[in-house]
């Protein structure tokens, strides 16, 4: 079984968001599954996409705080500058971390480990809404 789905995801703040819950509440096929993959595939280059701990928020801060001192925005050496400091350090922050994640599907969820959770990892000041595509394949469950 294969289905894809693009979602909207509306516009956040800079920073790094949990949005495990969106994205398991876009794909009702995941509950008709033993065992398979979901691909998160992120249709911008100034935002991201990563996995990791979804249970406290001071992570989510130290996130954004060691990728804005790590990938500085008045930095000398920038020249792309079209849309403001904040667009190439979003750029760079973007390849950094990258803009897919896999996830395995077993017994009709994701496999997430207990503490975590698929994070949009938005590096613009004043961003819109993000397009993210989801692709999910695998075997259906029996009786399902």
């Amino acid at each position: 079984m294969w289905a894809q789905r693009e979602l909207q995801l509306s516009g956040r703040s800079r920073g790094f968001h949990v949005v495990t819950g969106e994205i398991v509440d876009a794909l009702p096929e995941l509950g008709g599954l033993e065992v398979g993959l979901l691909h998160v595939f992120i249709r911008h280059t100034s935002a991201s996409l990563t996995l990791n701990e979804n249970a406290s928020a001071a992570v989510l801060r130290d996130f954004r705080s060691w990728f804005d001192e790590a990938v500085p925005e008045e930095a000398p050496y920038w020249t792309h500058r079209d849309e403001g400091s904040d667009d190439m350090p979003a750029h760079v922050k973007s390849s950094l971390l990258g803009s897919s994640l896999f996830a395995p599907i077993a017994q009709g969820r994701l496999a997430l480990g207990t503490w975590q959770g698929i994070y949009l990892c938005e590096h613009r000041d004043g961003a819109g809404p993000r397009t993210v595509m989801l692709t999910v394949w695998g075997e259906e469950r029996q009786g399902g």
